[in-house]
């Protein structure tokens, strides 16, 4: 009877560290999990900073620029959408579709403040603003700060995704519902053009 009883212990401690060790894989993932997503929570911020310069940007171009009417709303109809999209990708940062959305506006956003920039070249004045001068450094700034949180981010989201698709691990991905996160990527040779803020 007592080997029986020890043998019992014995299994039923393999079984309790078994356990541990799935408990101990699942916290792992929600710990990748919880990375990435806040390492989208960065490249919001540096977004939601961006945003936040463009109106500025434009209404000091304004009254220089006053009948380059047109790209002024451009911009900031450009400003509107990627904001929108940097929303809905914030609610899940996860989502392939999100970030695509999110990245198709911000190509966008590029694009239109490219145009201003360009246009901006053409008025002297403007260019000898100290204002201007200002927010196109703080534009620059934080154009870098918002690749190298996008980088983060897609070194979070690869880290996550190699965990859930390694074994053991997918096996408990796949009982936790843990799903593949999308990586920011530029796929149109245009995403690649940064956003030029010199004049």
């Amino acid at each position: 009877m007592p080997g029986v009883l020890i043998g019992l212990l014995i299994v039923f401690g393999f079984v309790i560290l078994f356990f541990l060790y799935l408990i101990g894989l699942y916290n792992n993932l929600v710990a990748l999990k919880n990375r990435f997503q806040n390492a989208f929570a960065q490249i919001d911020v540096q977004l939601k900073r961006r945003y936040d310069l463009i109106p500025n940007l434009v209404e000091t171009a304004k009254g220089y620029m006053g009948h380059e009417k047109e790209t002024l709303e451009a911009v900031i109809k450009a400003r509107n959408t990627a904001m929108a999209a940097g929303q809905q990708a914030a609610a899940n940062p996860g989502d392939p579709k999100a970030i695509q959305n999110l990245s198709t506006a911000e190509v966008a956003l590029a694009g239109s403040l490219n145009r201003f920039i360009g246009l901006a070249e053409a008025y002297p004045d403007l260019k000898a603003n100290q204002n201007m001068l200002a927010l196109q450094e703080e534009l620059t700034s934080t154009e870098n700060k918002i690749s190298y949180a996008r980088q983060a981010f897609n070194d979070a989201v690869m880290h996550y995704n190699t965990a859930c698709e390694s074994f053991p691990n997918s096996l408990v991905a796949g009982f936790g519902n843990f799903q593949r996160a999308s990586l920011w990527e530029l796929t149109a040779p245009e995403e690649r053009e940064p956003v030029k803020v010199k004049f």
